[in-house]
């Protein structure tokens, strides 16, 4: 964590910028090394859903290994819902690598009054001025072709950022507040396929699995 008075320097320097993470980004461990600072938050106006990968043909390097095209998760406007997440504050210089890495979705801009913060840590992004931004998913490509189902490695990523930020009941908020997420599941859990795969104790897995399950039980919203 960058200290609060080289924080403002920065900031008076325009050298900052933010994203909101409401995915595998949560996760710190999938954060590129050297960011400012992270805090959760939970952003309105905003809904998550797992989308089928935009067909966007010869493309970047990816964080998937070879295989199978599975689902991503997106977030739309949508001024009923909120979805939980993670404000990254990152040096500006460094958004193009992130966007290379989201190169499947289109940058949004947020406003800082979009966002609620957990505690009051984030004080010093409320009046530093700086821009912030959300990823959502293209939409303009046709879909890939074949079925696009849930990557247990990356779901697992995702559930163990939400858990470590937000507990068991903002894993469950994820799983409850999240669209489409009847979709099958390739199980790679033994030989990830996502190539930002974190390791998980047995209490994580026993969750994350009984959590999963409890959102397919019949009868859930």
């Amino acid at each position: 964590m960058t200290p609060s008075n080289d924080f403002e320097q920065l900031a008076q320097e325009n050298r900052l910028v933010g994203y909101f993470g409401y995915g595998s980004l949560v996760n710190r461990l999938t954060l590129r090394p050297g960011v400012v600072a992270a805090w959760p938050a939970r952003l309105s106006g905003w809904r998550r859903t797992w989308r089928a990968r935009p067909d966007m043909g010869p493309t970047p390097p990816a964080a998937l290994a070879p295989g199978p095209a599975p689902c991503l998760l997106s977030a739309h406007p949508d001024p009923r819902s909120a979805i939980d997440g993670l404000l990254v504050i990152d040096l500006a210089e460094n958004l193009a690598s992130v966007d290379a890495r989201e190169f499947r979705y289109h940058r949004r801009a947020i406003g800082v009054e979009d966002l609620i913060f957990n505690g009051d840590a984030p004080a010093l992004a409320r009046r530093a001025g700086i821009s912030l931004h959300v990823y959502e998913a293209r939409i303009e490509h046709p879909p890939v072709d074949g079925p696009a189902p849930i990557l247990r490695s990356y779901l697992d990523t995702v559930m163990q950022g939400f858990l470590r930020e937000f507990g068991a009941e903002g894993l469950r908020r994820f799983v409850a507040e999240t669209a489409a997420f009847d979709r099958p599941v390739l199980e790679d859990r033994r030989q990830p396929l996502y190539a930002r795969a974190v390791t998980l104790s047995p209490d994580e897995i026993g969750l994350f699995d009984a959590v999963l399950e409890a959102s397919r039980r019949p009868g859930r919203d």
